[in-house]
């Protein structure tokens, strides 16, 4: 079977891929080891925050605003609900990364913000308890996406563009131009390769030692009603820096932000431990003691990390004609819909109107 572009992996990053590339015009298969929108890598949960005011790097906010854009119109098109404007606050000292980051990149861009000192942030946000010296960065037009609500959007318009949807169909081994499953062998132009989790298992060497991080999402019902609440990021002297979303069907959902255990998609401990919800519990009681309430659930996630937590999106340096997309390192499900547009790019046309000089791997290869 002979197609222009076939993706591997059909998760959040791969959906978006096979969805761009077929609404050009192309014929692609897409092959996913799991069912659709599965809860095994890192596109589940019911919530990811989506932020304008990037602190991880300034770099990544014109790729933000272009992904603000194409949510909404994903919504448009599938009639999905994704994107929920709810507003998002990052609170930490005045000299925190968090802070100073998101002040950067606000101020570089131009991005409306504002600036809040303890007092204020206790006066606009109650659930809120800063110390004296706290101060916090809040953007009104952000909020979170439902990333399985996503995922189905992508899946849907990708095959409404005449895309082909293999599931719980595993890859056996892929090359330049060819792509092998226990069902079939597929034969294309171009390979574009969205592992997730499994990014330690690309043939070929990228030069990237990728760690895959087990991340816990933690449910409590909340001790008063914040349905109303923004997304909040806390950087937190102690380095239990944590971030949660707005109370939805009477549960509020929080998580630490990074600090988890090293694991493989094979080996990660699925079991959520009464130890980890105890430390969950901790480090909210002070700050945002209305959410250590009565805990209701816990899932685990997969991140998958880059030694800088900056992503990867190139040309496979060894492998012709493949396009990985991987290493989102905890924070990449907010630029969706914008890597699925850059990989039909960089398929199509060899290069991208977009700035990702920041994704390129040979940063971490000592710029070979």
């Amino acid at each position: 079977m002979t197609y222009d572009v076939i993706v591997i992996g059909l998760g959040g990053m791969g959906g978006a891929t096979a969805y761009r590339l077929a609404q050009r015009g192309k014929r692609v298969p897409g092959l996913e080891r799991f069912t659709p929108v599965h809860a095994l890598g890192s596109s589940h949960g019911g919530s990811r925050i989506t932020r304008q005011a990037c602190f991880e790097d300034l770099a990544h906010v014109p790729l933000l605003l272009r992904a603000h854009e194409m949510w909404d119109q994903t919504e448009r098109d599938s009639g999905e609900r994704i994107f929920h404007r709810v507003g998002g606050i990052i609170v930490g000292g005045a000299d925190s990364a968090a802070i100073t980051g998101s002040r950067a990149s606000a101020e570089r861009w131009g991005l409306e913000h504002e600036l809040l000192d303890a007092r204020e942030i206790r006066h606009r946000f109650p659930a809120l308890h800063p110390a004296a010296d706290e101060i916090a960065l809040y953007e009104e037009g952000v909020g979170l996406v439902v990333p399985e609500n996503a995922v189905r959007a992508h899946l849907a318009l990708a095959e409404r563009a005449g895309a082909e949807l293999h599931f719980e169909e595993q890859v056996t081994r892929w090359e330049t131009g060819r792509v092998t499953t226990a069902r079939a062998t597929y034969e294309a132009e171009h390979v574009v390769v969205c592992p997730g989790a499994w990014a330690p298992e690309l043939p070929g060497d990228l030069g990237i030692p990728f760690e895959v991080e087990r991340a816990v999402q933690f449910y409590f019902t909340p001790g008063e009603d914040l349905r109303d609440h923004p997304v909040y990021l806390w950087d937190r002297t102690d380095g239990t820096n944590f971030y949660g979303f707005p109370e939805v069907d009477g549960a509020m959902k929080v998580a630490f932000h990074h600090g988890g255990q090293l694991c493989t998609p094979q080996t990660v401990d699925r079991t959520v431990h009464a130890h980890e919800v105890e430390a969950m519990s901790n480090a909210t009681r002070a700050p945002m003691p209305a959410v250590a309430g009565t805990f209701q659930r816990a899932v685990t996630c997969l991140c998958t990390n880059t030694p800088d937590l900056h992503f990867v999106i190139a040309r496979h340096p060894e492998h012709e004609g493949v396009t990985v997309a991987c290493g989102f390192s905890g924070h990449g499900f907010k630029f969706v819909p914008v890597v699925g547009e850059i990989l039909a790019d960089l398929v199509t046309d060899g290069a991208t109107r977009h700035p990702i000089a920041l994704s390129d791997p040979a940063r971490l290869r000592g710029g070979a």
